[in-house]
């Protein structure tokens, strides 16, 4: 009897997890939802969720910078997160490699079809742009495009509107709209890159 009855709760779930995962995601709830298994399932959801029949890409945008020296160097709330790489720190990384190891997007690259979505959310203290570039290129800072050897400014990053900017804990969304290879870089820290095949 008691086998039975967590046999019937297993399908039940299974099938409140099936009915939740196919709802359209502009459709309003019939009824409030309240915390749960399956609300715990969706929490810990991978960096691919299901949103409409298609895909979700989540893009990791990270950074370390460390608030007292970044914001003494370039200015009040350049940076908001605690702790982190000192500015002089970030300078000789930088001009040691071209690039400064912590200040990446994750994953940098990935496979994708058409019709899916990227979704990237700024991990980090300071803000980025989640930009589609024809080709990598530099940025909008010229002293980091000049310690990353990326002097050439890629046009898109000349073309930057107020909403490109992803602010500490704000997200960008990028529906990919045709098949083939796609680059996305960070138009203030043009070493943040990702490529990405899509089919």
């Amino acid at each position: 009897m008691m086998s039975r009855r967590l046999v019937l709760v297993s399908i039940i779930a299974q099938v409140a997890l099936v009915v939740a995962c196919s709802r359209s995601p502009v459709e309003p709830a019939s009824a409030p939802s309240t915390a749960g298994p399956a609300a715990a399932i969706a929490a810990n959801a991978p960096a691919a969720a299901l949103a409409g029949g298609r895909q979700d890409v989540r893009v990791n945008m990270l950074d370390a910078c460390d608030p007292d020296s970044f914001n003494a160097a370039i200015g009040a709330g350049t940076c908001v997160r605690s702790g982190g790489m000192k500015f002089d720190q970030f300078v000789a990384q930088l001009t040691k490699l071209a690039f400064a190891a912590p200040w990446r997007f994750a994953p940098q690259n990935a496979n994708v079809r058409v019709g899916e979505t990227f979704v990237a959310e700024n991990m980090g203290g300071e803000t980025h742009t989640f930009t589609e570039v024809a080709e990598f290129g530099g940025g909008i800072v010229p002293f980091l495009n000049q310690l990353a050897h990326t002097p050439t400014v890629a046009p898109a990053c000349a073309a930057l509107e107020g909403d490109d900017f992803v602010a500490p804990g704000g997200s960008y969304r990028e529906q990919v709209d045709h098949a083939g290879t796609v680059k996305f870089q960070c138009c203030i820290h043009p070493w943040m890159r990702m490529e990405a095949t899509v089919r």
